[in-house]
């Protein structure tokens, strides 16, 4: 009924993060634009892998949100929610809100966490030399 409110809420706190965050980075951490040869390794800035994270929930919660006006659950009237008009249904969307919603969240979170270890060693490989053309 409303579980995607649950990682849109994330989402929002991890947009706000990812805006401070890029605003205090070092710009010499940014990658070269593509079609240069970087100097150096190239480490990806943390404010761009917590843009995975924006992308990972804002996009689930949007599919989330259009599958639920499509099955009626969201309207385009007060209160939104069909769920919040009844104290019953109330009770049933807060805890489905609170399990499924808050599971999705963590299940998103996690894969973005495995994002970060495949960054990670990505990042700590060694640099094979480049082979030229003949």
């Amino acid at each position: 009924m409303a579980c995607f409110l649950v990682p849109a809420a994330e989402a929002v706190v991890a947009t706000i993060a990812t805006k401070v965050i890029h605003k205090k980075e070092d710009p010499a951490l940014t990658a070269p634009a593509s079609g240069e040869a970087p100097d150096k390794p190239v480490k990806v800035p943390f404010s761009r892998k917590l843009k995975w994270l924006t992308n990972l929930l804002w996009g689930g919660s949007v599919l989330l949100a259009f599958e639920h006006v499509w099955h009626g659950e969201v309207v385009p009237w007060f209160p939104f929610l069909t769920a919040a008009s009844n104290p019953e249904d109330a009770a049933e969307m807060l805890h489905e809100m609170g399990t499924v919603g808050v599971t999705m969240a963590l299940l998103i979170t996690a894969i973005w966490l495995v994002m970060l270890a495949v960054s990670k060693v990505i990042e700590k490989r060694p640099e094979t030399p480049q082979l030229e053309a003949k």
